[in-house]
């Protein structure tokens, strides 16, 4: 089957890949569509250091195939929607509601694919780049089959990150002040899901100007080319400030940015090792900078939650499809994503 692979020094679409039958508690998923998101290609360029070879994609949606023994909550026939989330449900963080700090579900990566008799790793427990993949039960999540699947893809990771920051970690409320630094597919999402938490201001900021449409449609009330025109906006500063580009300059303006009791939420990815920095007299007045991992999620609730949302005409979903493109033009989809062309690329099978 076709499949798109990392070895360490260039990416591939191949036709040789083979993925193995689901065990105990998995699900075979037949991919439809897969969004290209900048953790993908961090992969790629070493920000995210990652075992190789590797098949790439953690933003998926498609049809269960098979079920292994134990999984009863999806059956063949069914549209899902693929979370990265392979949490136990049994620990004590998975019980108290945060599946997203699951230590069997960070930095275990698993070896279910192989080319010939080379073992090939997946990615974020997920590799949607593949016409099929095996997950754990628990990160396939049913969805109507009235949503389209290239629309329904992206739900697994940009909506679930941004949208799933200001509701479940940043906690935004009804007319709170909120800035959105960078504007790609994970702060569209925030910017939707400030409009849904009722926010009165929501600043986008974005070098690019070209992206001051699409930041509107999805909830942005003002838009800057530079952070240096938030004051004259909000000149005692900001509520809440995403940073989601993953550059520590930024991270320094979104903590500079906040008012009183503001918070600065950290969605971006910069490389392992980088440090930023802040005055810490600036932070006494009970600022907070915070960390997020995947929206603070629980998929299982979050996932059916957005899809209703997006069928009830609240949440934008089809308008975050910039692009689609078959797999065999994953080079293009990759070059339209490092240029900023498109918001979220669709790999389609």
């Amino acid at each position: 089957m076709r499949g798109v692979v990392f070895d360490g020094k260039q990416v591939q679409v191949v036709d040789d890949l083979a993925v193995r039958d689901p065990g105990p508690g998995e699900v075979l998923v037949a991919i439809s569509a897969a969004g290209l998101c900048h953790s993908d290609l961090s992969v790629v360029d070493g920000t995210i250091p990652f075992p190789v070879p590797v098949v790439l994609g953690h933003e998926g949606a498609g049809v269960v195939e098979a079920v292994g023994a134990g999984v009863s909550h999806v059956a063949p026939g069914d549209h899902v929607a693929l979370s990265t989330l392979a949490n136990c449900g049994t620990c004590p963080d998975c019980d108290r509601g945060r599946p997203t700090m699951c230590r069997q579900a960070i930095g275990r990566p698993g070896r279910p694919f192989s080319r010939g008799d080379r073992p090939v790793h997946q990615f974020a427990c997920n590799s949607a780049f593949a016409e099929r993949t095996v997950v754990k039960a628990v990160q396939a999540v049913r969805i109507p089959k009235d949503i389209p699947l290239p629309s329904a893809a992206l739900i697994g990771c940009g909506v679930l990150t941004g949208v799933g920051a200001v509701l479940n970690r940043a906690r935004v409320d009804r007319g709170d002040s909120v800035v959105v630094i960078g504007t790609g597919g994970i702060g569209l999402n925030v910017l939707q899901g400030a409009r849904l938490a009722g926010a009165l201001r929501i600043v986008a900021v974005d070098a690019n100007p070209a992206k001051e449409a699409a930041a509107r449609q999805f909830g942005a009330t003002d838009f800057l080319t530079s952070a240096e025109g938030v004051r004259d906006i909000l000149p005692t500063g900001a509520d809440h400030v995403f940073e989601c580009v993953g550059r520590v300059e930024l991270i320094r303006q979104a903590i500079d940015l906040l008012d009183r009791h503001g918070q600065a939420i950290l969605l971006g990815v910069p490389r392992a090792a980088a440090e930023a920095s802040f005055v810490v007299s600036s932070m006494f007045l009970d600022k907070s900078v915070l960390g997020c991992r995947y929206g603070s999620s629980r998929p299982q609730r979050d996932i059916p939650l957005y899809a209703e949302l997006y069928r009830q005409g609240r949440l934008l979903l089809d308008e975050l499809v910039t692009a689609t493109y078959p797999v065999e033009d994953f080079e293009k989809a990759r070059a339209d994503a490092e240029a900023g062309r498109v918001a979220r690329g669709v790999l389609t099978f």
